[in-house]
């Protein structure tokens, strides 16, 4: 069960009170406001602690399944398996088990990740990930400019848990006329992209059939996320860093950056 002993009859976001001020002279005024969810969620694979992200505990099936992607432990959902997810006093924990013949990979990562992080990369023993091969994006078609509009257009009907909180960042997946097909949403925007990629794994729906969409800052993690789940383009509201642009350009990944109602930004990637 996913059942949060924090929350307010929702898993993604709880009811505080705040006061509202304002700049000129009209008064103080006392509110509710709904503010998302942001809880420690420890992930366990055969019995090893992995790692502690900081998520809002909402599809975390779908994240776990994501994640193990993301983190090339495994390549398909088949290969997790006794999926438990248990509300614990503290946070979360999802535990899981990976096939025999990936769990050397699990060690090993394990041991280095230490001194990594979910946004990032500590300690100078772990430069050498930032220029780990990808595996290279297959040749494709550019996404039509009027289906990357139309996704843009629609993608705010489909934030609910935004729509509530005002704190969320989104991932969705686009078919290839334009229309948004799955969403999740986090607090973390590497989250919500591995919630994605576990719920498109689970329906054995290929990413390279549309588009990914994201609401985030496009960082080298967000473009190496979706090479490594196999997309061909990517989308996102906010503008690229150098290395994502490079790490792009290095594998032919699509790259779609300031991505607005008006207007957008091709990469010359792939």
């Amino acid at each position: 069960m996913e059942n949060s002993p924090r929350a307010t009859g929702s898993d993604t976001a709880e009811t505080v009170e705040a006061r509202r001020i304002y700049s000129d002279d009209k008064s103080d005024e006392k509110i509710q406001r709904k503010i998302a969810i942001e809880a420690p969620i420890s992930v366990e694979f055969n019995g090893i602690g992995y790692a502690v992200m900081m998520a809002t505990p909402s599809h975390l099936r779908d994240f776990v399944i994501g994640f193990a992607t993301s983190e090339k432990l495994i390549e398909h959902p088949d290969q997790l398996s006794a999926i438990d997810i248990s509300a614990v006093e503290t946070g979360w924990i999802i535990r899981a088990n990976i096939v025999a013949e990936k769990a050397e990979v699990v060690f090993e990562r394990a041991r280095t990740r230490v001194a990594e992080s979910s946004c990032g990369l500590c300690g100078i023993e772990n430069l050498e990930v930032v220029g780990r091969p990808l595996p290279p994006v297959p040749h494709h078609q550019p996404i039509a400019d009027d289906h990357i509009f139309r996704a843009l257009a629609a993608l705010t009907d489909h934030q609910q848990i935004n729509a509530d909180t005002g704190g969320v960042h989104a991932a969705a997946w686009v078919d290839e006329n334009g229309a948004i097909g799955c969403v999740r949403e986090d607090v973390g925007r590497h989250n919500a992209l591995d919630k994605l990629i576990g719920a498109m794994s689970l329906e054995n729906l290929p990413l390279s059939s549309g588009f990914i969409l994201t609401t985030s800052r496009c960082s080298y993690e967000i473009v190496e996320k979706s090479v490594v789940a196999g997309a061909t383009t990517l989308v996102t509201i906010s503008v690229p860093t150098s290395l994502a642009i490079a790490r792009a350009k290095f594998c032919g990944l699509s790259l779609v950056s300031l991505a607005r109602s008006d207007s957008a930004l091709r990469f010359l990637c792939s």
